[in-house]
């Protein structure tokens, strides 16, 4: 693993970290966390994991909600996890439809490559927890390691990646505290 790579740990969003809509999360009082997701992301700031939030978010580009409106969704989030005593060391979305063909929405590399330039390393090996297929291929596309979770759309996923074996676990405080204890 590159140098810093090893603190690094990737998250989706919606679905992973708080409950997910098939009409969008639009505005911070839809925004609530699942249930310990907060406590699995103090637990890794309070190990020195850094942790970097990934999302696709079409909402901004079907006109649903305004970059300001995901700005003060992603503040409470971020708010959120500090009251709960952990810390997120960036936050990365696309703000572009499917059918835009962007380089940066999931599964397209384009916001793990920022990272890694960002935070000046590799990618190589950084756990990536996710819950959808679009996940596992952008993991995959910079060799990170894919980390699924069965809530949200997981349990889909999972169906569509029976064929290929990746790590599963039923929420994020399951995949973390695996994480924490096979880092020990």
């Amino acid at each position: 693993m590159a140098a810093g790579a090893g603190s690094l740990v990737i998250l989706d969003r919606d679905g992973v970290i708080n409950y997910d809509s098939a009409a969008y999360i639009r505005s911070p009082d839809e925004w609530r966390p699942l249930p310990g997701s907060l406590e699995a992301i103090a637990a890794l700031h309070a190990r020195g994991r850094r942790v970097v939030v990934v999302s696709n978010q079409s909402g901004v580009g079907r006109g649903l909600f305004s970059e300001a409106t995901l700005a003060a969704i992603h503040a409470k989030m971020v708010h959120a996890i500090e009251a709960a005593g952990g810390a997120v060391s960036g936050v990365y979305y696309c703000p572009h439809r499917p059918e835009d063909a962007c380089a940066c929405r999931k599964p397209a590399p384009g916001m793990l490559r920022q990272i890694a330039q960002d935070f000046g390393c590799s990618l190589v090996g950084v756990p990536f927890i996710g819950d959808k297929a679009s996940d596992v291929l952008a993991a995959d596309a910079v060799r990170a390691r894919p980390i699924l979770v069965r809530t949200g759309s997981g349990r889909t996923a999972e169906a569509e990646l029976r064929a290929r074996a990746v790590e599963i676990y039923d929420d994020l405080a399951a995949a973390v505290s695996h994480l924490l204890s096979a880092a020990e």
